[in-house]
């Protein structure tokens, strides 16, 4: 399915018409959450001035403010101490947070017409494909905090980086992501997306093993 954003002209190609892309990621980054190390999460993240506690407690903002855009609930207040909503027990936090946000998910939730920036407005299902790079990007930010190896699925890097080019010029002139680095000559989808997105893979080195 390709839908075209309401008043662009800019056609979303990488939009599906049910969120399983959205669901994969979800497998996909609770799996690095159950993997860190109870002594990790107070580890320095590569996003700057966070701990791995904090990026997850960014994740399960998101999870919190997809229900606040359904009308279900008031959005977090996690700015200044993300670190807060993963609270003690980070892992239990986080499926709390994910178990509430998958039954708000309701067949009319799902269609509802939510702002996307100058996009228009996008059926909720829709907006949910966009949060795969959300939750890809933030996996690997995790995996690499906690000392962590993981292999990030194709098809979502892929996701991601198309989501990445439509929306990156914004999300950088609003500060949500840094400079873009310079991939080396030949990399990979996923180093490109990284450095796109102002990721150095040299300042957190892939740990060895795997997850």
């Amino acid at each position: 399915m390709v839908d075209r954003a309401a008043g662009t002209g800019v056609t979303l190609s990488f939009m599906t018409r049910e969120p399983s892309g959205y669901d994969r990621a979800l497998d996909l980054f609770e799996g690095v959450v159950v993997g860190v190390p109870p002594d990790a999460w107070d580890l320095p993240s590569p996003c700057a001035a966070w701990s791995a506690r904090d990026l997850l407690g960014h994740v399960i903002g998101g999870q919190l403010e997809i229900i606040a855009l359904i009308g279900r609930a008031e959005p977090p207040d996690a700015v200044d101490d993300p670190g807060r909503l993963a609270g003690g027990d980070p892992v239990a936090s986080w499926r709390r947070a994910r178990a509430a946000c998958a039954a708000a998910l309701t067949p009319e939730a799902l269609a509802t017409p939510i702002p996307f920036g100058g996009f228009g407005e996008l059926p909720l299902r829709d907006l949910l494909d966009t949060y795969v790079l959300e939750l890809l990007v933030h996996a690997w930010d995790l995996a690499r905090a906690a000392g962590l190896a993981v292999r990030l699925d194709a098809d979502l890097v892929h996701r991601a980086s198309a989501t990445a080019q439509v929306i990156g010029t914004t999300m950088r002139k609003e500060g949500l992501i840094g400079p873009a680095l310079r991939p080396p000559r030949g990399a990979g989808e996923l180093t490109r997306l990284l450095a796109f997105l102002g990721r150095d893979e040299d300042a957190f080195p892939e740990a060895p093993g795997k997850q």
